[in-house]
């Protein structure tokens, strides 16, 4: 084939190939990732009596929050997102002493487990992005900082907006959770759990 033919063969091929690319429709940019990170864990060997609730507080530094941690068997400490914070699940009204409340979120759904496991999870990501089905074994609840939460299950979808919080549900519920504001979501996400089974496995929506 000489070079004039091997080129307009080539020119072709283009215009064929611009061509096609042309007809096909347009494709949707890649949503980001959903993320999550496990900021703190704690087992117990049994629960405090009675209706239970996560309380939020800020503390000045780490060091005084681990110390208030360190005192209490349902309290978690951790710094997420420039501030620093203590989790305990307790009775309504509860207070730690140099904390100042943030939420009180509850009552949270109690369940019968062998161990139980307190773990504080920091979440998020861009617009669009979701985790993919799973449940766990225990419940689950949001404490947003900024963008919207989405928590879709067998019941519904669920919204919760920046400041707010949301209680999730019992053991073994299907779920799904997005981020569905416009701006990036970032959250605090506090469970409580069976401590004897895995903390998270797929899931798929009757």
């Amino acid at each position: 084939m000489n070079s004039r033919r091997l080129g307009t063969c080539h020119l072709v091929a283009s215009m064929v190939s611009l061509f096609a690319m042309a007809m096909l429709p347009p494709v949707a940019a890649e949503p980001g990732k959903f993320v999550v990170t496990q900021v703190a864990q704690k087992k117990l060997n049994g629960l405090p009596p009675g209706e239970l609730y996560w309380r939020i507080e800020n503390f000045s530094t780490l060091d005084l929050a681990q110390a208030a941690a360190s005192t209490g068997p349902t309290s978690l400490a951790a710094e997420v997102s420039g501030k620093v914070w203590l989790f305990t699940l307790g009775p309504k009204g509860g207070m730690t002493p140099g904390g100042s409340k943030v939420a009180e979120i509850g009552p949270v759904p109690i369940f019968p487990a062998p161990e139980y496991l307190l773990q504080i999870n920091h979440a998020g990501g861009p617009p669009g992005s979701r985790t993919p089905a799973h449940s766990h074994p225990g419940s689950e609840s949001f404490y947003v900082l900024a963008g919207r939460v989405g928590q879709r299950t067998p019941h519904g979808i669920n919204r919760t907006e920046a400041g707010q919080a949301m209680v999730g549900h019992g053991p073994d519920m299907a779920m799904e959770v997005f981020s569905d504001g416009t701006t990036d979501l970032d959250q605090l996400v506090m469970f409580l759990l069976d401590a004897t089974r895995p903390a998270s496995v797929p899931a798929k929506f009757e």
